[in-house]
């Protein structure tokens, strides 16, 4: 039986946990969630994730959320993407949720799916700026390297890549970071990878 992820496509912390299980070859299959009408607040969702986030793993009697947790229980089921210096690995994988995704996902949301006139612009601009020292942080990293840890694509790349596809503006340009850009398309052109709108119900384009 396929596990279900809970997801819409709009959620880099989804994605991050699907596009694990897609190169992993995974048995799953996603299920909508309509975040942007409320559907994570409502009740029958919190009965399945007290914290009305996605996405939402589950297989048989297991529930997992956080999608650093769905991807950890993913590689360890697989035996993939875990082979370089796991503390290393971990090591990222906290930074992304604080550093990274924690924080690229907060400014994506308010410069592209609030309405124009309630986007805190004093807000934005001080996130934007901690968006883009953590994203300094990241291509200095990867200067010389092709992956995030050691020689080989583990879930460190996959977390923190997860709001990097994306095509809404959230003052990440690719051409201004080379290295992040070159990492960016060496995990694309992995076997199995989507872009989150392919990979995930649920596109902008859908409430236009």
């Amino acid at each position: 039986m396929a596990a279900k992820l809970y997801c819409f496509g709009e959620s880099g912390n989804a994605y991050k946990a699907a596009l694990t299980m897609e190169l992993a070859g995974y048995d799953w299959e996603p299920v909508y969630v309509d975040f942007f009408n409320g559907e994570a607040r409502s009740s029958d969702y919190r009965a399945l994730n007290e914290m009305g986030e996605a996405p939402v793993f589950v297989e048989g009697d297991l529930t997992l959320t956080q999608s650093c947790v769905i991807q950890l229980h993913v590689a360890e089921k697989t035996g993939k993407f875990l082979a370089e210096d796991r503390n290393e690995i971990m090591r990222w994988l906290f930074w992304d949720g604080q550093k990274g995704s924690g924080q690229q996902g907060s400014l994506r949301f308010l410069m592209n799916f609030l309405p124009e006139e309630k986007r805190p612009q004093e807000a934005i601009r001080w996130l934007k700026g901690r968006v883009l020292t953590a994203l300094a942080t990241l291509e200095g990293h990867l200067q010389g390297r092709d992956w995030i840890v050691g020689d080989a694509p583990s879930l460190a790349d996959f977390a923190c890549c997860g709001y990097l596809y994306y095509p809404e503006p959230f003052g990440f340009e690719r051409k201004e970071f080379p290295n992040i850009d070159r990492w960016l398309d060496g995990i694309s052109a992995l076997p199995g990878w989507k872009h989150p709108y392919d990979l995930m119900p649920g596109n902008p384009s859908d409430r236009a």
